[in-house]
């Protein structure tokens, strides 16, 4: 799989939830503003807990597919918020 240079794969399959949003929020809080994660996951609760998520910290789902079982989730980080 190619990656498009501003984005990063985090293979988590075979993990169950909580685990996979845990490791793709503490992957995103390093990441630049912008910036895509790519993450395969196989547990069908992550559909549910990826969207969730999003909505809760801004950052935005920008793709999900599922071919073979596996689950593919494209997260770009949300820019920084400025200070008041």
């Amino acid at each position: 799989m190619t990656l498009p240079p501003t984005e990063t794969l985090l293979d988590l399959r075979g993990l169950a939830c909580p685990m996979p949003v845990l490791k793709a929020n503490r992957a995103l809080r390093d990441m630049t503003p912008g910036a895509r994660l790519r993450i395969l996951a196989t547990d069908r609760a992550s559909v549910a807990d990826f969207q969730s998520y999003c909505r809760e910290t801004g950052h935005a789902l920008v793709a999900f597919t599922e071919s073979a079982g596996v689950l593919s989730f494209v997260i770009r980080r949300r820019a920084e918020t400025q200070p008041s």
